[in-house]
């Protein structure tokens, strides 16, 4: 048995659970293998109609998914809100896709032959979630699986499973049945569903040390993989006739889940006569924030998944301060703020970050952006992409050339100018270098991952 806490109250538990034992593993596989020849034998509209019940299911069951998110992994229950409409509106765009068209007919090289591509479900699809996002991001993988004719087996994190577990009820009672399960435990249950080759495609979504570890074990079984991996997303502002619009854009993309997401802003790259104002203007908005328990009214940062990571957070910024920069605001919260039950770090500004400083090259996953300075626009690029993650990044600038200069040339997958890095429905997510591997997993380019393609070549006669 395992139990989950509330972060924002390290004493209270949320929940206990016995952890799938690998034998039932096995048993999942076999049950969703049955499952999925049952769900692609459908008709493509009876999948559409039973897929959107399903939908409506998660919808009725909102504020529940919501109120578990906060108390397991800590956000502000307004926030956990917005994850889930976010969800659902992901989830509206994959269903449409059923009756989507895929495949090309493709021009014949031959007389009387007929010639096109077309596209089939991989099979059965495991998906390996975090904590961060307790319900984005496992539908970010059931609905695209489903939508593509696939069986899912979902492992979410140990930290958060609650909301998983309310989806997998909500599947129960509205897809046939071991179309979506869920299994729960630590390493060993990950290591049963994708280690002996049982599933067609491995989707992971964490950090970049255990997805290479996933990507070996695929590799031993030549299983498609896709991988969503970390970020250390920069933002260049080089000039702007609306700074204040600016930083409550940039602040609200660095601290949304305490800065606990892949696409956080976390590192500002200033042009030199705008770093006074900017510093200025994110200590200020990083003061007025309120951190406390997510349930809590009027609270906008929660606290920090574990002790341990917020250890690990505040051991960035102190080395980060020993290279020199300059703690402008945040850190630990003091013993009168009333903060001692939970695992809590506040907003943090770091001005003078060196580029060779490790909180300038490494995810720090918390509250911290760090704000280095450059003269020329050349200086900034170099400083964007001079970090192994590549998922997204932003400019600010009102100038032409500069904005394709940065289109053309920053190293990440999405691409953000003027405005943060919040990303629609129904556009790719993924990145590049460290960022992830394989398609993206929203939008119609999830099929690359989700389906196999096939050249079908007919002739009337033999």
């Amino acid at each position: 048995m395992f139990e989950t806490r509330n972060p924002a109250k390290s004493g209270q538990v949320i929940a206990s659970y016995s952890p799938n034992s690998p034998a039932e593993v096995n048993a999942a596989l076999k049950v969703a293998r049955t499952a999925q020849r049952i769900w692609a034998e459908q008709g493509a509209a009876s999948r559409e109609r039973t897929l959107s019940a399903f939908v409506a299911a998660l919808q009725d069951r909102a504020e529940d998914l919501a109120e578990a998110i906060t108390m397991e992994q800590g956000k502000p229950l307004g926030e956990a809100r917005g994850e889930v409409a976010k969800s659902l509106s992901e989830s509206r765009f994959m269903t449409a896709q059923i009756l989507a068209p895929i495949g090309e007919v493709m021009p014949s090289a031959r007389p009387g032959v007929r010639s096109w591509t077309m596209r089939r479900p991989r099979g059965v699809v495991a998906g390996i979630t975090p904590w961060n996002f307790p319900v984005l991001t496992p539908l970010r993988k059931v609905m695209p699986a489903l939508a593509f004719a696939n069986a899912i087996v979902l492992k979410p994190s140990e930290l958060t499973p609650k909301a998983a577990l309310i989806i997998e009820n909500c599947a129960r009672e509205n897809l046939p049945g071991g179309l979506v399960q869920c299994v729960i435990g630590g390493v060993e249950v990950g290591r049963a569903l994708i280690g002996d080759g049982e599933v067609d495609a491995i989707t992971f979504t964490g950090s970049v040390e255990v997805g290479r570890g996933i990507y070996r074990m695929a590799a031993e079984n030549l299983t498609e993989i896709s991988l969503e991996l970390g970020g250390k997303n920069p933002a260049i502002i080089n000039d702007t006739g609306n700074l204040d619009g600016c930083l409550d854009q940039l602040f609200n993309a660095a601290m949304i889940c305490a800065g606990q997401r892949c696409t956080s802003i976390s590192r500002i790259i200033v042009a030199e006569p705008l770093a006074e104002a900017v510093i200025a203007g994110l200590a200020r908005r990083a003061e007025a924030a309120v951190v406390g328990d997510g349930m809590t009214d009027g609270v906008t940062i929660g606290p920090l998944i574990s002790a341990a990571h917020r250890d690990k957070v505040a051991a960035y910024v102190a080395a980060a301060e020993k290279d020199g920069a300059r703690l402008v605001t945040g850190g630990l919260p003091d013993a009168d703020r009333g903060l001692d039950d939970g695992y809590f770090y506040l907003p943090t500004i770091l001005a003078g970050v060196r580029p060779d400083s490790r909180i300038f090259q490494e995810e720090v996953f918390g509250p911290v952006l760090s704000i280095t300075t450059y003269d020329k626009f050349d200086d900034a690029l170099s400083l964007a992409n001079s970090v192994r993650y590549g998922l997204s990044s932003s400019l600010f600038s009102e100038r032409q050339e500069v904005v394709e200069r940065f289109l053309a040339e920053s190293q990440s997958g999405m691409l953000h100018v003027n405005h943060g890095t919040t990303p629609d429905s129904h556009m790719p997510f993924g990145g590049i270098k460290d960022s992830g591997v394989g398609a993206p997993s929203v939008g119609r380019s999830a099929a690359a991952f989700y389906t196999t393609e096939h050249a079908a070549y007919t002739m009337p006669k033999a």
